[in-house]
């Protein structure tokens, strides 16, 4: 008995399309592992200048060497760290921001309901098409409703007459 061409080429084709790598773009949990952005490095260890200027050790007080995340992206981005409000996090030339910003309030479990709502719509999209010949970027498939067109909300921006900087051409013009 002979098999015909076209079956071996599919089965083929199915075959080869299971080795494909996702990547990052792969927006299920791989594993039970610790989350990386979760990790953050220590400083690295300096000699001081004078032993004499150091400060008396504190038990359970900061060390130097400790990571300060917030006071490091306010300088990274060419703020003062030293302006940052004790307990708030956040400069004093940045309190009239932040309470227009919040002042319908602020939801201190907003991060908790994103990520219960964020996990429903990825269920419900993920019960239509789980079978699939090609591989396919499932993050674009299931987030397309969702995306912004930067070109379309720029011309959007200049027609309302707002000063918009330049861009490059979409791709293929």
């Amino acid at each position: 008995m002979r098999i015909p061409f076209g079956m071996i080429v599919l089965v083929g084709a199915v075959a080869v399309a299971g080795c494909s790598q996702k990547g990052l773009r792969d927006i299920r949990k791989t594993g039970t592992g610790p989350d990386e952005f979760l990790v953050l490095p220590n400083k690295p260890l300096n000699e001081p200048a004078d032993y004499s200027s150091l400060p008396e050790p504190t038990p359970g007080a900061g060390n130097i060497a400790d990571p300060t995340p917030q006071a490091d992206a306010v300088a990274a981005l060419g703020g003062k760290p030293s302006a940052l409000v004790p307990g708030q996090g956040v400069s004093s030339s940045d309190l009239a921001l932040v309470s227009a910003s919040s002042r319908y309030g602020v939801s201190p479990t907003v991060r908790q309901e994103l990520a219960e709502e964020d996990a429903k719509f990825l269920k419900k999209k993920r019960i239509t098409g789980r079978i699939r010949l090609f591989p396919v970027d499932r993050y674009e498939q299931i987030y397309a409703k969702q995306t912004l067109d930067p070109f379309e909300t720029t011309e959007q921006f200049r027609r309302a007459g707002v000063a918009t900087p330049s861009a490059p051409p979409p791709s293929g013009e």
